[in-house]
């Protein structure tokens, strides 16, 4: 990746969001060398303007940025980084430096976590038990969860409607991994669709 360092006096803007929710966690910069290095270790490398040096995001809190996917962009002269982190990223203790964990954006970490114990065949997990029980056993379970959540939307307690809309949302994410979908999968259908 033919990256323009040159424009920015030898840095260029980072952007780090969350590979899974894409919340955006971060702005630092980088030079060549913090480029290399975060290429070599999968762990996010900034240069510091105010020290003047490289630094590992991470290195005195060992809350590390691990990258999932490195994207420049139209100029090659910004990038942005989708990581994993390990814990809060930002020095105040809060979960971005532009604020806390947001909710949106939460399913497909999720998605993810149903996705690794279901991978790993965690044991004394719902996930992977309801999961070895086989696809007619899940799809059974969406649709009583389902049947669950109009039952409830026709009543006026919200907080019955929305525990039985998060129900079925976690089941439909078990039976997407059943089937090896993603949630990325039925966006796409939508997307298509939308463009009718």
């Amino acid at each position: 990746m033919n990256i323009d360092f040159e424009k920015g006096d030898g840095l260029v803007p980072v952007i780090v969001q969350d590979s899974a929710s894409l919340q955006v966690l971060m702005l630092g910069y980088m030079n060549n060398e913090a480029y290399e290095k975060t290429l070599d270790d999968g762990r996010v490398h900034f240069f510091s303007r105010s020290k003047n040096r490289l630094w590992l995001k991470g290195e005195t809190s060992n809350n590390f940025l691990y990258v999932k996917e490195i994207k420049k962009d139209c100029d090659s002269d910004a990038l942005l980084i989708l990581a994993k982190p390990t814990d809060v990223v930002c020095h105040t203790g809060s979960f971005s430096c532009f604020g806390e964990k947001n909710t949106k954006g939460f399913v497909y970490e999720l998605e993810q976590k149903i996705s690794q114990r279901i991978d790993d065949k965690t044991e004394n997990s719902y996930t992977y038990d309801l999961f070895k029980r086989g696809i007619n056993k899940v799809a059974q379970k969406v649709g009583e969860e389902a049947v669950e959540l109009v039952i409830e939307a026709k009543d006026n307690n919200d907080d019955l409607f929305l525990n039985e809309a998060a129900d079925l949302m976690y089941h439909y994410l078990i039976l997407l991994k059943a089937k090896n979908f993603k949630l990325e999968d039925v966006e796409k259908v939508l997307l298509e669709r939308n463009k009718k």
